[in-house]
C-alpha cells in the first residue's frame, strides 16, 4: 500500500477499499516507531488504544456507518489538550497529573466521535510558551528537515508528526502563532481559527482573550475538513461563539476569482529583517492568486509592529495570572527556564501596562475592521525567516524579533498558513499567511486550496535521515 499524504486521499482510498484503517495506523506507528526518537513529536503514543479504534473505524464502515473524513485517519492532539484515555502534562512538570483526568476536552471529544485514530499526545513548548529544556524529563523536538532547526512552537509535535507522516492530521493551539509556526517551519499547512470559533473547554490555558484551537494538516483542504468537526459552540466555555458554523469546504472549488486580496506593505513587506527568499516566495503567492483570478489591493494596516507587541504583553500578563500561584511559591525552578523566563517577566508589567496595551487592541481592530471591509482577505508572510538554529533560546531576542502572527491573534482574525516554497542554501520550508475577517474561516480554505492545486509545496515530505543530527 502506498501510504496516502493527506487526509482527503486516506478518506478516498479508505472508502474505495484501496487501504483500511489498521494499515494507515500500523504505518504511522511504524513511522513513529523508525522516526520519533530523533525528532520528539510524541510525549506519548497510545499504540494498543489507536489499533483498536482503527479496527472499529473499518468495522463501521464496512457496516455502512460513514462519520465523515476524518474516520480512520491517525491523527494526534497536542498534550495541553484532556483526553480520558492518556494523562495530559502541558509539557510541565507543573500541571497537576490528576488535570484532566478521565475526560476529554471539547475537541478531543469530537474528533473521537468523528473517528478519528488518536495516535497520543504531542510535545508542545511548556505551556504553550516555554522552550525546551534539556534539563527537563522531556522530548527535545527537532525539525524534521534539518535537526540542528527549530521546528516552531509552541505546536511543535504536531508540526513534526504532519510533516513526516506520523498522523496525518492534528491539533495545535495559537495565542501568539503556536499553529502557524511549525506548520510554516515543518513545511506544511496550518489554520488559526477565529477567536472563539473552536471551544477551548478541556485546554489548559494560556492567554485567556487570544487562545484558539486550530487544525494542522497537510493541506488547506485537510485544515478545512478538521474544522468542519472541531468547530462550533459550546455552553461549557464562555468564550466560544454563537455564530453559526458552515460547512468549511463546501465552496472548496470555487477558485478566486473575483476576490479583493489585500496586501499590507509596511511591517510585513518592508521590515529590514525579512529574509529575501520569504518575501519573493510571498510574492509569487500574490502573484499566483491575481493569475487565477483575484484582484491585487495595496491597504494599509498602520503601528502593526506594535500590534505585535501588545500581543505579546497580553499573553504573558494573562499567562501569569494562570501561573502567579506556582510562580511565587518554592516550584519556580520546576518551570523550565524558557516558561519562567517569558512567564515570569510579566510580573514587571503593571495593570497601567496590561490596560494601555488593551486600548491599543481597540485600535487597532477599529483599523483592521476599516481595511477588511474593502477586501475579502490579506496575503503576507508567515514569518520573517526560515527556521531558525536549533539553540539554547535567547528570550530577549524572542520578544524583539519581528512577528507577521501576533498581530493576527491580538485582533482575533483567522489565518491560515500555507508552504511557499524552499530556500536556496539549507532547503529549509517557506510560507505565507492568508488571513480573513472573523469566521472567514470557509475562505481562507477555499484560497488556499486554489493556490495549492497549482503547487505542490505542501506535498514536500522531509527525508527520513534528515542531516544535522551532529550539530542538534
Amino acid at each position: 500500500m502506498t501510504t496516502p499524504r493527506t487526509i482527503e486521499s486516506a478518506a478516498a482510498a479508505l472508502r474505495s477499499g484501496e487501504a483500511s484503517s489498521v494499515e494507515l495506523t500500523e504505518e504511522a506507528l511504524e513511522r513513529i516507531a523508525a522516526l520519533d526518537e530523533r525528532l520528539g513529536a510524541f510525549i506519548a503514543v497510545n499504540e494498543a488504544g489507536a489499533l483498536q479504534q482503527a479496527e472499529q473505524a473499518d468495522a463501521d464502515l464496512a457496516a455502512g456507518v460513514d462519520r465523515g473524513p476524518l474516520q480512520g485517519i491517525p491523527f494526534g492532539l497536542k498534550d495541553i489538550l484532556a483526553t480520558k484515555d492518556q494523562p495530559t502534562t502541558a509539557n510541565s512538570l507543573i500541571l497537576d497529573p490528576a488535570w484532566g483526568e478521565g475526560y476529554d476536552s471539547v475537541v478531543s471529544e469530537r474528533v473521537r466521535e468523528a473517528g478519528a485514530v488518536i495516535m497520543g499526545k504531542l510535545v508542545l513548548s511548556e505551556f504553550a510558551l516555554g522552550t525546551p529544556d534539556e534539563e527537563k524529563p522531556f522530548p527535545i523536538p527537532r525539525n524534521p528537515w534539518r535537526l540542528d532547526r527549530s521546528p516552531g512552537g509552541s505546536s511543535s509535535g504536531t508540526g513534526i508528526a504532519v510533516a513526516t507522516g506520523m498522523v496525518l492530521g492534528g491539533l495545535g493551539t495559537d495565542t501568539g502563532g503556536s499553529v502557524r509556526f511549525p506548520a510554516a517551519y515543518c513545511g506544511h499547512s496550518g489554520l488559526k481559527v477565529t477567536y472563539g470559533r473552536v471551544p477551548k473547554w478541556g485546554c489548559v490555558p494560556l492567554g485567556y482573550t487570544l487562545d484558539s484551537i486550530g487544525p494542522m494538516a497537510r493541506s488547506a483542504y485537510d485544515c478545512g475538513a478538521i474544522l468542519n468537526v472541531i468547530a462550533g459552540h459550546d455552553p461549557c466555555d464562555p468564550t466560544a461563539s454563537a455564530e453559526p458554523t458552515e460547512d468549511y469546504l463546501a465552496g472548496v472549488e470555487g477558485g478566486v476569482a473575483g476576490l479583493r486580496m489585500g496586501v499590507p506593505r509596511e511591517y510585513f513587506f518592508d521590515h529590514e529583517e525579512l529574509d529575501e527568499e520569504v518575501r519573493s516566495a510571498t510574492e509569487a503567492v500574490i502573484d499566483t492568486l491575481a493569475g487565477l483570478g483575484a484582484e491585487v489591493v495595496e491597504v494599509k494596516l498602520p503601528h502593526s509592529d506594535i500590534a505585535k507587541e501588545a500581543n505579546t504583553l497580553t499573553m504573558v500578563c494573562e499567562a501569569f495570572a494562570y501561573h502567579r500561584m506556582d510562580m511565587g511559591s518554592d516550584r519556580w525552578t520546576e518551570y523550565g527556564k524558557g516558561a519562567r523566563n517569558m512567564i515570569g517577566r510579566a510580573a514587571l508589567y503593571s495593570a497601567a501596562d496590561y490596560i494601555q496595551a488593551q486600548r491599543f487592541r481597540s485600535w487597532y481592530a477599529k483599523q483592521a475592521a476599516r481595511v477588511m471591509a474593502d477586501v475579502d482577505a490579506l496575503v503576507v508572510p508567515m514569518t520573517h525567516e526560515p527556521a531558525p538554529a536549533h539553540k539554547p533560546p535567547d528570550m530577549n531576542r524572542r520578544l524583539t524579533m519581528p512577528s507577521y502572527a501576533g498581530p493576527f491573534n491580538l485582533l482575533g482574525y483567522p489565518a491560515l498558513a500555507l508552504p511557499s516554497g524552499f530556500s536556496s542554501e539549507l532547503g529549509l520550508p517557506l510560507s505565507a499567511q492568508i488571513v480573513g475577517a472573523p469566521f472567514a474561516e470557509a475562505l481562507l480554505v477555499r484560497m488556499g486550496r486554489a493556490w495549492q492545486q497549482v503547487t505542490d509545496w505542501h506535498l514536500q515530505a522531509p527525508p527520513d535521515d534528515a542531516p544535522g543530527g551532529e550539530e542538534a
